[in-house]
């Protein structure tokens, strides 16, 4: 496996040009977000049956996915972790309190949308294509280079 070191390096030959970079700071957290909340709308009534936890922020198939990410996040380093589980925490709170005011399918489906439009433009910028069609695993890498290049500023 890769360290994250390395992750970064390659994930940073497609977003040198500084118009795509202030792009994906909004862009990337703005998809994992949306992502986060178009998983938490599939019903979780097998979580529910089973948790005693009574709580829609924790029975949920997002908190569930997530777990498994933050298994990844950890792989890499104990700081990215962090980070990751700080910002997951924030989507899983977020993402409750926007079903309360409106659908929360539709609201990240509109969120998504809008944040790849504007991924696509950063890249057409670039002019350099998305560093996960390349490998998959980016889609995973990006939130966290966003956080790691934000953390440095």
């Amino acid at each position: 496996m890769k360290n994250s070191q390395q992750w970064f390096d390659e994930y940073a030959v497609s977003h040198q040009n500084k118009t795509n970079q202030l792009i994906h700071f909004v862009c990337v957290p703005a998809i994992f977000f949306s992502i986060v909340g178009l998983i938490m709308s599939i019903p979780a009534n097998a979580i529910n049956s089973i948790s005693n936890f009574n709580s829609p922020i924790i029975e949920n198939w997002a908190t569930l996915i997530l777990i498994f990410l933050m298994v990844f996040y950890f792989r890499l380093s104990f700081s990215i972790f962090l980070k990751m589980l700080t910002f997951s925490i924030i989507c899983l709170i977020g993402n409750y309190y926007l079903s309360t005011i409106v659908s929360l399918f539709y609201a990240s489906l509109f969120i998504f949308v809008i944040a790849w439009i504007g991924q696509f433009y950063g890249h057409n910028l670039e002019g350099k294509k998305p560093s996960f069609l390349k490998d998959l695993q980016f889609l995973l890498i990006g939130p966290a280079w966003v956080f790691e290049k934000l953390s440095k500023k």
